[in-house]
């Protein structure tokens, strides 16, 4: 057995900080869905303010933290000038070339773009979780199954038949029934877990160390996304578990600043927009911004939850499809910059 040596648990920022609001909502998540009545798991169904919860206040909500360490952060705008103009022009562009194409080109592409940037989120916190551990036997498992996590139950899901929830609309994802094949990615799903473990028992056997929040972190995400994906088929089940798991570890993030220390806790950098109101102002900013951008989507586009947005209904609705073409990548572009900015942002040296 190696010599012992305790090391402190790699927390962000603290335990109860990572424990509450980066770690733990799949879990919670996983809770409500449990008590959630039957046909709320397996059917389509949505009641108007649980969307409003989750897709707004949680899910669109989170997309502006971006804003609070990019354009609203003046050190990070001088430091990302040319990032900053070129993204959203590059996106809005790219999504009109697409949109060209037909709706549903645009719309599979974003939902692809989105899918990759939910799962690189989670390698994200794998990263980080995992700073300060040393080079080891079989460290490679666990990069290899928080990617796997996540893209099991997309493989699932492309290889079934029609589920009842969609990630944006109907039809974005290629799908196919192919039983054989949901067999073979269950199995290599099962080893890679079972190899995991092992790894991760010997690690302790030989060490007594564990990795508290990595652990936690990847099995949040095989929560998470198996239970959404895989074992529930119900609309709310899998935005539930789906939102809350990613939306309110963003925003978790976005609020303590992105510092990470390599060895103890660091206090909060939160930047021009701390103080004492400062979590009211990001809150409140983030969720404004939202809801002004479901109520142009409603006003203009869906015109699906007129109760929720009675001013925008006023609004004219648009249904030519050159118009179209260049409204539906503008309201977009909010999510599509997040998706690419996130792709920088958070980027370490180390």
């Amino acid at each position: 057995m190696l010599p012992v040596k305790s090391l402190p648990q790699p927390w962000i920022r603290s335990a109860r900080y990572d424990g509450l609001l980066i770690l733990a909502p799949p879990f919670l998540a996983l809770l409500v869905v449990l008590v959630l009545p039957a046909p709320y798991r397996s059917t389509a169904q949505m009641p108007l303010l649980a969307w409003v919860a989750l897709v707004v206040l949680i899910d669109v909500a989170h997309v502006y933290g971006t804003l609070f360490q990019t354009y609203f952060d003046p050190l990070k705008r001088r430091q990302r000038r040319t990032l900053l103009w070129v993204v959203p022009v590059a996106c809005y562009l790219a999504g009109v070339a697409l949109h060209s194409l037909g709706g549903l080109v645009f719309w599979r592409v974003l939902t692809y773009l989105a899918v990759f940037h939910f799962i690189r989120q989670q390698y994200g916190f794998l990263r980080i979780y995992g700073r300060q551990e040393a080079p080891a036997p079989g460290r490679w498992l666990g990069t290899a199954l928080i990617y796997y996590a996540t893209i099991y139950p997309l493989l699932y899901w492309h290889l079934s038949p029609g589920r009842n929830f969609n990630w944006f609309i109907d039809g974005e994802f290629v799908q196919t029934d192919w039983p054989a094949a949901r067999t073979a990615a269950t199995v290599l799903y099962v080893g890679l877990i079972a190899a995991y473990i092992s790894r991760e028992a010997w690690f302790w056997y030989r060490t007594r160390q564990l990795n508290l929040p990595r652990n936690l972190l990847l099995g949040g995400t095989l929560v998470s996304w198996y239970a959404g994906i895989v074992w529930f088929n119900g609309d709310l089940a899998f935005t539930l578990l789906n939102v809350v798991s990613h939306g309110i570890p963003y925003l978790a993030l976005v609020w303590h600043g992105g510092a990470v220390r390599s060895q103890t806790p660091a206090p909060p950098r939160r930047g021009a927009w701390a103080g004492r109101y400062g979590l009211a102002v990001f809150l409140g900013a983030v969720v404004l911004f939202a809801f002004l951008e479901e109520g142009l989507w409603d006003g203009l586009v869906w015109r699906e939850h007129g109760r929720v947005f009675t001013w925008f209904q006023h609004l004219p609705a648009v249904a030519n499809p050159a118009l179209l073409m260049w409204l539906v990548p503008l309201l977009a572009l909010p999510q599509s910059t997040h998706y690419v900015l996130d792709g920088f942002i958070w980027r370490r040296q180390k």
